[in-house]
């Protein structure tokens, strides 16, 4: 058992690069949500600074991509939020249960998110146009929901397993 473990744990290194990524996607939205309504506030109060008429849409954009891609983020970490009011409570095996359950239920959204996310994107995104920029499809506008839901398949699949590797492979000390 420990063998299909220890081959298993080869795969921790293509889960920190997905990581990686989606944290670098987050931090350059963050950074471009920065400069652009940065300009266009700028834009306001001086005179040759432009304030284009499409920002506002490209900053809420951008923030509906953090916003989904960091809770995604959240799930590797354990961070999300949950109720461990009662866990020093319970007994071990009962609190790992629950883990199990709640991770295998965020699992079932994130597929949920992909499917939904997908059928929104590709049928009324790709119908509409941005108010102010009418060349740009709003499929972006749904892209980050199937997205995040990728993203969150594959940190839960790596925290189920976890939670399963802790059940049979005792910690040496």
């Amino acid at each position: 058992m420990t063998r299909f473990f220890s081959t298993v744990d080869k795969l921790k290194p293509a889960y920190d690069i997905t990581y990686k990524v989606v944290l670098i996607i987050c931090k350059l939205l963050l950074i471009g949500d920065i400069l652009i309504t940065s300009m266009s506030v700028l834009g306001r109060y001086i005179p040759f600074i432009p304030d284009p008429s499409w920002s506002e849409e490209v900053v809420l954009t951008f923030m509906s991509y953090m916003a989904v891609l960091s809770a995604a983020l959240a799930i590797r970490r354990g961070a999300h939020i949950r109720m461990t009011a009662f866990d020093r409570y319970l007994p071990k095996g009962v609190v790992k249960f629950l883990d199990i359950l709640a991770d295998i239920c965020v699992f079932i959204l994130a597929i949920v998110m992909v499917v939904v996310g997908w059928k929104y994107a590709s049928t009324i995104g790709s119908k509409g146009t941005y108010v102010s920029m009418p060349n740009v499809s709003r499929f972006w506008m749904y892209f980050p929901i199937p997205l995040a839901g990728i993203a969150m398949i594959i940190f839960e699949l790596e925290a189920i397993y976890n939670h399963i590797k802790n059940i049979f492979v005792k910690e040496e000390m």
